[in-house]
């Protein structure tokens, strides 16, 4: 094939699509579930016990209910549960991610999929704007990484899997994305740790605005 950047052989990398994770990838969820909890710490433990909990879920069920569970399970009270609803449109996007997704646009169909209810997860894809395709796990009927909300957004958007880039937050999307043949790249801004197993990401950034350095190199 023709050579790629390093010139080491391989195939360029020709995307169509850009699928985000919404919650991790492009907003800063953690500072949110940090100040409903009162502290860093708390917030921490709430948000791990979330995702632990979504990630093992399958099958949708309320996910009102599931953050709910989190915080009983973490040690906080139920409550904080409503209290992050209530506080929702706090939500606010990593540095550089308007700025990037907007360099983005016109180049690239752009699409989110979020273990979210339809409710929340469209009102916090309307925090960043402007996506061809929003993929719920409300509406997929399946949490990540269960395959059903990949392939839903594939196929809303109209490309194989191979010429769909997804951006992850967690380490729980490497290998759902990896499952139904996308390429993944993760935007680990907090430094989580890899989940072990044979799928990895492609590239890794803290920050957020290098995709679209390493998209153009690509």
């Amino acid at each position: 094939g023709q050579p790629d950047r390093h010139g080491r052989g391989r195939p360029l990398l020709l995307f169509r699509a850009i699928v985000f994770d919404l919650l991790t990838a492009l907003l800063d969820s953690w500072t949110l579930w940090a100040s409903v909890a009162g502290s860093d710490e708390r917030g921490l433990a709430w948000r791990k016990a979330y995702l632990d909990l979504t990630y093992g879920t399958g099958a949708w069920r309320s996910y009102e209910q599931l953050v709910r569970e989190a915080a009983v399970q973490s040690g906080c009270p139920a409550e904080f549960a409503d209290q992050l609803t209530a506080r929702w449109n706090e939500l606010q996007p990593w540095p550089g991610v308007r700025e990037t997704l907007a360099s983005l646009r016109g180049q690239y169909r752009l699409a989110v999929v979020t273990n979210c209810s339809e409710e929340m997860g469209q009102r916090a894809a309307r925090l960043v704007g402007g996506f061809d395709v929003v993929v719920t796990s409300e509406r997929a009927g399946f949490y990540k990484p269960q395959p059903r909300p990949y392939q839903l957004a594939l196929e809303e958007l109209g490309v194989p899997a191979a010429e769909a880039l997804f951006v992850a937050g967690s380490a729980f999307d490497i290998p759902g994305a990896s499952a139904v043949g996308m390429p993944v790249y993760w935007h680990n801004h907090i430094g989580l740790a890899a989940r072990p197993g044979p799928h990895q990401a492609v590239a890794e950034s803290r920050e957020f605005p290098p995709l679209l350095e390493w998209l153009n190199a690509a």
